[in-house]
């Protein structure tokens, strides 16, 4: 790699620490303030100006990324988005620089995105307590080992994580989602024997699970679909300048009431949602197909 491309990657990592230290210290007195205001209109206050500064946390970083980095994102598929509403976000997953695409694109466009969060991640130094400062949803997940051992916790991790979006009833939100649950390899694509070209198989399971926890309050789900036409590129390599192209497709899509219900215990619930799901995902890998095809016919 040229020594220009390294420097201005090490100068373009250094602006987004600065950055995030200069957002880290309001952030938790702001958090400080939350605990010991404990009231509910206090709170909604705080958590708005909370957002605010995790927006302009973000627009620095954007344009960190569009001088040093100079990345061309190419959107298609446009449909009018708000800050005042709800949003489910779903997409492939291929690499670190996803997020960074799509806090790009979606930006002051809709409510602060925030992710569902194990539950044992409040623990990671400085960003988890940035996390839980934010009001992300910490979910406590149990096995089905152990809801055999012990019957009674059934259906309590879903009212556990509720009651952490209870909050969200005072502003609009956005949760994202990655369906494959990790980053996309051919290695693991391998491994699953995944019936999709470009897909590692979804988790429904997880997906039900966070539009549940949100108790019917998140109102479109916005299907996102990217591609790198020169290669999935490491968080490095974006940031040098080396991804000089992402392509981004995305579509809405209504959130009613037949995708709600209780994914572990309703069986035709359960094949109904599994069903939607892998239809959703069979879409997404055509899209795929259809933007590397456009592609490749681009660069004859």
């Amino acid at each position: 790699m040229p020594i220009v491309s390294i420097l201005k990657g090490s100068l373009s990592f250094f602006l987004i620490i600065l950055n995030t230290l200069l957002c880290f210290i309001p952030v938790m007195i702001l958090a400080l303030c939350k605990v010991v205001l404990p009231f509910s209109s206090v709170r909604a206050v705080l958590n708005v100006i909370l957002d605010h500064i995790a927006t302009m946390w973000i627009g620095v970083n954007n344009i960190n990324q569009k001088y040093l980095g100079q990345t061309v994102v190419n959107i298609s598929g446009g449909h009018e988005l708000s800050l005042k509403d709800w949003y489910m976000i779903t997409s492939n997953h291929q690499s670190w620089v996803d997020i960074l695409i799509l806090q790009r694109i979606f930006n002051r466009k809709i409510p602060f995105i925030k992710f569902f969060l194990k539950r044992e991640l409040i623990w990671v130094p400085f960003i988890g307590l940035a996390w839980w400062a934010l009001e992300f949803p910490f979910m406590k997940r149990y096995s089905q080992a152990l809801l055999k051992k012990r019957p009674e916790l059934k259906g309590k991790d879903i009212e556990a994580t509720k009651k952490a979006c209870d909050k969200f009833q005072y502003f609009p939100v956005s949760i994202m989602n990655f369906l494959e649950g990790t980053r996309f390899t051919a290695e693991k694509h391998d491994q699953q024997s995944s019936t999709f070209k470009h897909l590692l198989l979804p988790k429904a399971g997880g997906l039900s699970f966070a539009l549940n926890a949100m108790d019917g309050k998140l109102h479109y789900l916005i299907d996102v679909t990217i591609i790198y036409p020169e290669g999935i590129p490491s968080f490095f390599d974006y940031l040098c300048g080396k991804v000089s192209e992402v392509k981004v497709h995305t579509r809405m899509l209504p959130i009613d009431s037949s995708l709600l219900g209780d994914y572990q215990s309703d069986a035709e619930y359960r094949v109904y949602f599994q069903t939607w799901v892998n239809d959703l995902w069979r879409q997404k890998d055509q899209q795929i197909e259809r933007m590397l095809k456009s592609d490749r016919i681009s660069n004859l």
